[in-house]
């Protein structure tokens, strides 16, 4: 078993370096740097559409709250679930791991100045978020003479549907593309990732098995899915609200009882946007494009904009009018990104965790070791090829850091190594990374060092919380959050995957597909956590390229629809049909 795994690994390792260069590396020349294609295009389509749609994230945001209260529903309208469920299916699907772990990522690879840069993708993409959803709503699938209480639902919709019959027959191949990527990245982005932070997370802190986690886990999302859309819509209702709102309090909690950083801390971001020192892991040094792109990925991660994952469920709510679930929809980045990533960036720098050193345990064949070499900076650089050996004499190593590579937890060189977990018994001896172990010089062998290290992902996020709360809150709130995060974001983007599954081959695909899904769901609990983060990075920048084609082509359907919404104010006709719906469902209760 452990062998197939080790050939897994091997072949999605070579398959992210090999692509992921294309997409995320490769680009236009900018002095020594190159700014990603990927990256430029999706900036550069969400300052169109918001220039296009006249900063249509600041007109309409009101709007858009007052018609997810509910306020505006006409249950007799088209469609499974209402304006909220949609959203909160959404939003379960794009507030999770990304705002633990990924904001945690970004800060520690590109520093403070990468959190700006997900502010702006958040911004922009809220542009780019109504477009899609509104283009979604306007040419999904909606099934006549329906049974409303069927497991697969009514409708379908997403950027597959609006790329075939908004762009014409002629472009199919491309819809076709587009779902078959995005029903890949579902397996991963929405998927391998929630199982593998879930799991690392559990054997970290209590030690429990990663496959036990992973079996439990896909269990509980199996359970749900299977149920369809009106399952999901009714446990992401719950689900996202109460997790979102613990995990926030707690956040805030922290910035107020820190309240004396918060201008200083916001100074060092933007100071950081656009002149970054060394970040924590050295990748920040002066390099610009690096922080700005850290700051992409992971903001796109996150909120998921342009990506055309969100749309699919947006296409699910009860309305007649595409604007009217395109108000809804920009809601998501800001309230994932430029709300609660921020909470969790704040809470990290506030509290002190960002850079801090504390005592690691170092499992010598774990997913978080490398050997880098450190220059004059302080900065780490990961070596070409993994060395015979490193020798350590009284826990220090016998080569210099600059000329030969030494061991690093999170890309960070580690001052010094012990074999005790209380730290005072220094290692001497050498670490041999093709046998994944360390040899003290008198034969004995060690799976697992101490030192101290500095954390990334969702480990740096438990530390901010640990420091900012008393006692063991902090830590227990993002364990919670990391679970509930995890789950109902697999849940989201289950059905993401399902009408995937549903444009290329049918209904038929749909149940085999919940079943893969699963199985995908416990092979990312046990897969190294870096490989299923670059490659779900190398399938999210792919998916995004044709969606991001279609909307600009059309754009110019967007703004009509747009401006005869606002023109005609449909939704004041709503108010009255849902006080009669009310009225109805008071006068049957009272009858029973």
């Amino acid at each position: 078993m452990e062998s197939i795994f080790g050939l897994l690994e091997t072949a999605l390792s070579w398959f992210v370096d090999e692509v992921g260069y294309y997409v995320w590396d490769f680009g236009i020349p900018v002095g020594e740097e190159q700014i990603p294609l990927v990256a430029l295009a999706l900036l550069g389509v969400g300052v169109y559409l918001t220039l296009r749609l006249g900063f249509i994230q600041l007109r309409r945001l009101g709007h858009g709250f007052a018609v997810t209260s509910g306020k505006y529903d006409d249950p007799d309208e088209p469609g499974d679930v209402a304006h909220f469920q949609a959203l909160t299916t959404a939003l379960s699907a794009t507030v999770g791991i990304g705002n633990i772990a990924g904001v945690a990522l970004a800060l520690h690879f590109g520093g403070p100045g990468a959190l700006f840069w997900m502010w702006m993708t958040a911004f922009l993409g809220m542009a780019t978020k109504f477009t899609e959803v509104t283009l979604a709503q306007r040419y999904r699938d909606v099934v006549e003479d329906h049974d409303p209480e069927a497991w697969e639902g009514s409708v379908s919709g997403g950027p597959m549907y609006y790329i075939e019959k908004g762009l014409g027959p002629q472009w199919k191949w491309m819809a076709v593309f587009f779902a078959t990527m995005l029903g890949l990245t579902a397996f991963l982005t929405g998927n391998g990732i929630q199982a593998n932070t879930v799991a690392d997370t559990m054997a970290t802190e209590f030690g429990i098995p990663a496959w036990i986690t992973g079996l439990v886990t896909a269990t509980v999302v199996a359970l749900v899915i299977l149920g369809g859309i009106q399952r999901i819509g009714k446990v992401t209702g719950i689900l996202a609200p109460v997790m979102a709102a613990i995990y926030v309090f707690g956040a805030l909690v922290i910035i107020a009882l820190n309240y004396q950083q918060i201008l200083p801390t916001f100074g060092l971001i933007f100071a950081e946007a656009f002149n970054p020192s060394a970040g924590v892991a050295g990748t920040g040094a002066g390099a610009f494009l690096m922080t700005l792109v850290w700051g992409v990925r992971r903001g796109l991660f996150s909120n998921e904009a342009g990506q055309g994952s969100a749309p699919i469920a947006h296409s699910a709510a009860k309305t007649d009018e595409p604007v009217s679930e395109g108000v809804v929809a920009l809601l998501e980045p800001f309230i994932d990104t430029i709300l609660i990533c921020t909470m969790t960036g704040l809470v990290i720098i506030m509290s002190g965790a960002y850079g801090a050193r504390v005592p690691t345990p170092i499992t010598i064949s774990g997913s978080d070791l490398t050997y880098v070499t450190v220059d004059e900076t302080g900065a780490g650089h990961q070596a070409d090829e993994l060395p015979a050996a490193v020798r350590y004499t009284e826990g220090l190593p016998d080569d210099d850091p600059s000329a030969a590579p030494v061991v690093a937890w999170n890309a960070v060189a580690i001052e010094r190594l012990f074999i005790d977990a209380e730290m005072t018994q220094p290692f001497t001896g050498e670490v041999v990374p093709a046998m994944g172990v360390a040899r003290t010089s008198g034969g004995t062998q060690l799976q697992v060092l101490y030192g101290e290290a500095v954390r990334a992902g969702a480990p740096l996020t438990m530390l901010g919380f640990q420091r900012g709360l008393p006692g063991d809150w902090g830590r227990f709130i993002v364990i919670m959050s990391v679970l509930l995060f995890a789950i109902s974001t697999a849940i989201a983007w289950s059905y993401y995957g399902d009408r995937c599954a549903n444009y290329l081959f049918g209904r038929r695909a749909i149940i085999p597909y919940k079943m893969v899904f699963v199985a995908m769901h416990f092979v990312g609990a046990i897969l190294p956590l870096t490989v299923i983060w670059d490659l779900g990075d190398v399938f999210l920048g792919i998916v995004i390229l044709p969606n991001l084609l279609a909307m600009v082509i059309l754009s110019p359907k967007v703004v009509e629809m747009t401006r005869s919404y606002f023109e005609r104010e449909p939704w004041h006709s709503n108010v009255e049909a849902r006080q009669r719906y009310l009225q109805e469902k008071r006068e049957r209760k009272g009858k029973k």
